[in-house]
């Protein structure tokens, strides 16, 4: 083996090696931040957890009743309107329904 074949195969390795090093910090790295967000996401849960049970219960809604006549029907008999209207203006011009 030639000095250069060595030198290339020690360049390779070191690179590998490096290579491994840096992706150690890094996985290092994004551990700290996911430990930060998963504390912080705890520590507001336990607040939130604590403030609603100091909090009185919210008073239920009571559902709307519903009026005899509402506006889907108004909407309803005015598309069969239109709808009748435009099948007969289609009849009437010599088109096939």
């Amino acid at each position: 083996m030639s000095k250069e074949d060595r030198d290339r195969a020690d360049a390779r390795f070191n690179k590998a090696a490096r290579a491994a090093s840096e992706a150690k910090v890094v996985k290092s790295d994004r551990d700290v931040t996911t430990k930060a967000v998963l504390d912080n996401m705890a520590r507001l849960k336990a607040l939130r957890l604590a403030r609603e049970a100091t909090a009185p219960p919210a008073a239920a809604k009571k559902p709307r009743a519903k009026s005899s006549t509402s506006s889907s029907t108004k909407k309803t008999v005015e598309k069969a309107q239109v709808l009748a209207d435009w099948l007969a203006g289609r009849q009437s011009g010599g088109h096939r329904t």
